[in-house]
């Protein structure tokens, strides 16, 4: 952590022992799965205890507080200062990193750098290796962190072994809970042989007006592709503008799934999920979202659940040759995503298995100006899967290659490009011998 991190803030053993129970007690009042707060659990709470109440700075306290987090092994799950202006390399620089031996020992190798972001602006790159934050070493398992508001300097070796040292500028978030710094969200272009490419960066806003608009706006410029290339690799979620995508995936009204507070999980779910609101439309303007708060006010007050529903958009020329590209950061609404394609055949899944993190969060003030950040519902699709804890297995691996990736080549790309192709091959060769036997019924 840097040292800047928290503002100088004096915590009395009466405070800290108060913000330690009341975390303890949301937990048991909201944590999503009740179950996993058993003797196990009450144990480690004793094995950190100790640490916890003798922490001597808000740092160090707020670092105790995550190692006891940390024993529950939940996705969603944090602790943190409001006022504290700091955040990971995912949120501050619009990018992600994986653990891996170099000629440098082992070290965090970056792995997406979105376009946009603090450290595609900086100009880091994919398989650049991480050296030191402002003049620190950091290495594996310890996480990079960077002021937020502030210029960091980071060593990084890239292309060509070259070592060099770049300015990362990273913005101060607006409010007080924790934000991310947005990166371009949507990119498209026409890769050859006429195959569509989409990428998607995050899902940002709880409706997500804008990037459901900039995603059909990418479509549209695409033309007729008859294949399409949707990228979700680094894509850690967000809203429901996840489901905009979704919908392109098919010309229909699918239900999709519904996230459940652990309240209303019951032994009858599989028929009172019928009588569920549907949401089914993303609005193209923000001045509609009154009209939304209206229609599902009683639902939201009441705490039902609202299942996500395809919006509908009719027939597209890829329709059925689409691949999703994924990797071990497709998490949350990306991932609702691939399992909405895989339940329903949809999509061919290339990659990497994907996080594994998907859950329904929230925060809340527990004292000290600390926070507390927590699931309180689970995610279940359509046909009742819980994805969270388990990640989803592509149908073609391709894996991350950060030494190819670093001299310029996207193995991951290459990979579903290729697969694209020969998936077209197949099926010209299928039709054309299908015809041929049409021809032959005819003469007969």
């Amino acid at each position: 952590m840097t040292k800047d991190a928290i503002p100088a803030i004096q915590l009395s053993l009466q405070n800290r022992r108060a913000i330690l129970d009341k975390v303890l007690a949301t937990l048991r009042k909201r944590f999503y799965a009740p179950e996993k707060l058993d003797a196990n659990w009450q144990a480690a709470v004793e094995r950190h205890r100790p640490v916890i109440e003798g922490a001597d700075t808000a740092d160090v306290f707020e670092g105790a507080m995550s190692d006891l987090l940390a024993d529950l092994h939940t996705s969603h799950l944090g602790f943190f200062h409001g006022s504290a202006r700091r955040a990971s390399s995912r949120a501050a620089l619009s990018a992600t990193y994986l653990a891996d031996e170099t000629p440098y020992g082992s070290r965090w190798i970056f792995q997406d750098v979105h376009a946009g972001g603090a450290a595609s602006i900086a100009g880091i790159e994919p398989g650049d290796i991480l050296l030191s934050v402002d003049g620190r070493e950091i290495a594996p398992p310890e996480h990079p962190v960077f002021p937020m508001g502030k210029q960091t300097s980071v060593q990084i070796v890239g292309r060509e072994d070259r070592r060099r040292t770049v300015a990362v500028d990273v913005a101060r978030p607006k409010g007080k809970k924790l934000h991310f710094i947005e990166p371009k969200l949507v990119e498209a272009r026409q890769l050859d042989g006429g195959v569509g490419y989409l990428k998607i960066a995050m899902f940002p806003g709880m409706i997500g007006v804008e990037v459901a608009n900039k995603i059909s706006s990418a479509v549209e410029k695409l033309g007729a592709v008859d294949r399409l290339i949707i990228d979700l690799r680094g894509n850690t979620g967000g809203g429901i503008g996840a489901l905009r995508v979704m919908s392109l995936l098919t010309p229909g009204k699918i239900p999709v799934g519904f996230a459940l507070d652990r309240r209303r999980v019951t032994v009858n779910l599989e028929s009172e999920k019928q009588s569920f609101r549907r949401f089914s439309r993303i609005p193209s303007s923000k001045k509609a979202l009154w009209l939304l708060a209206l229609r599902f006010a009683p639902a939201m007050m009441t705490k039902k659940p609202i299942v996500l529903q395809t919006e509908g958009l009719g027939s597209k020329p890829f329709h059925g040759r689409i691949v999703l590209l994924v990797n071990r950061h497709t998490a949350s609404a990306a991932e609702m995503i691939v399992a909405f394609a895989r339940e329903n055949n949809l999509a061919t899944i290339v990659g990497e298995k994907t996080a594994g993190r998907l859950l329904a969060a929230t925060s809340v003030k527990v004292g000290g100006g600390f926070r507390l950040a927590l699931p309180t519902g689970a995610y279940y699709t359509w046909k009742g899967l819980v994805l969270e804890g388990t990640p989803i297995a592509p149908d073609e691996l391709a894996e991350f290659d950060w030494r190819e990736r670093r001299g310029g080549t996207d193995v991951q790309l290459k990979h579903t490009i290729e697969f694209l192709r020969k998936q077209s091959f197949q099926h010209a060769a299928t039709t054309g011998m299908d015809a041929q036997e049409n021809v032959s019924a005819r003469l007969s």
